[in-house]
């Protein structure tokens, strides 16, 4: 996640207040008390963004196991993940019922929106490839989890009317969430709060992006009764931990509503080396082991 990331030099001289989480927006209160008491407590799933890691030969694909098989052992050490191959290619139906046959029937994956709707055509005259897409993804069967769209960086809420239209005809039954870097997203406009009322009445997510270098998109907005939280991971630098702590209550604060069906956390780390470390402390926290 080059996005927002700093290297643990940077990160060193920073108060560990740099990385407190801040209050709940409004929305999300709203968002809560609107499925209150449905859910005893949100399903967790913690995961990377790829199996493709030979530096995990050893600990999660077994020393001598061919690499034809890291997806099947991928999918027993964690249980989602951050599916990008998606963002650059629209692929067909019988190879994403391929990779879904690899997994654990509890498995969900999280495809990225290809870039060719979102960062090329910017949500223009996208029939075709999103009805190729939607092919694709809904051949993951139950292991389809939220889909995801990220924004290209200069999409700025005055473009926010081509976004809107599009999620409008977006078929609802298949969760979606968006993440948002344009520092204008986070400016509290009118522009941008109308597209996060937007979003909460639609029931579509708002990615929430942990990175160090751009505490505005930790924007704490829940539109939805899912959380597909990013988290930009710096070498192991202490940092991680606490940010780590800290998701871990503010997540146990919204469980306790009953208004938190599932969170997803997405690892990006460093050449992905210290996602399964991340991933375990993530689930050893207070309250989070599910």
């Amino acid at each position: 996640m080059k996005f927002g990331k700093l290297d643990p030099q940077e990160v060193q001289p920073l108060p560990a207040d740099a990385f407190r989480l801040p209050p709940d927006a409004p929305v999300t209160q709203r968002t809560l008390a609107h499925h209150a008491n449905t859910w005893s407590a949100p399903t967790l799933r913690t995961g990377g963004t790829t199996w493709n890691i030979k530096a995990w030969r050893g600990t999660v694909f077994p020393l001598k196991a061919p690499q034809r098989t890291w997806p099947f052992h991928y999918g027993q050490a964690f249980d989602t993940i951050e599916y990008n191959a998606t963002h650059y290619r629209i692929y067909s139906p019988e190879k994403m019922a391929a990779w879904a046959e690899h997994m654990p029937e509890h498995f969900r994956f999280c495809p990225k929106m290809p870039a060719i709707i979102s960062h090329y055509r910017r949500f223009m005259n996208c029939e075709g490839p999103t009805d190729d897409f939607i092919d694709g993804i809904l051949a993951l069967g139950t292991k389809l989890g939220p889909t995801f769209i990220q924004l290209p960086p200069h999409f700025a809420p005055k473009h926010a009317e081509r976004l809107v239209n599009y999620l409008k005809v977006w078929p609802m039954e298949l969760p979606i969430a968006v993440e948002f870097r344009h520092p204008d997203w986070f400016s509290d406009s009118q522009e941008a709060e109308a597209v996060w009322d937007f979003l909460a009445q639609m029931g579509i997510g708002a990615v929430i992006s942990d990175t160090a270098g751009r505490r505005d998109a930790v924007h704490m907005r829940l539109t939805a009764p899912f959380l597909l939280l990013r988290f930009g991971g710096c070498e192991g630098h202490p940092s991680d931990k606490f940010r780590l702590e800290e998701w871990a209550k503010r997540i146990s604060s919204w469980a306790a509503t009953g208004g938190l069906r599932e969170v997803h956390l997405l690892v990006h780390q460093p050449d992905s080396i210290l996602t399964p470390e991340t991933c375990r402390l993530f689930r050893g926290l207070g309250g989070l082991r599910n």
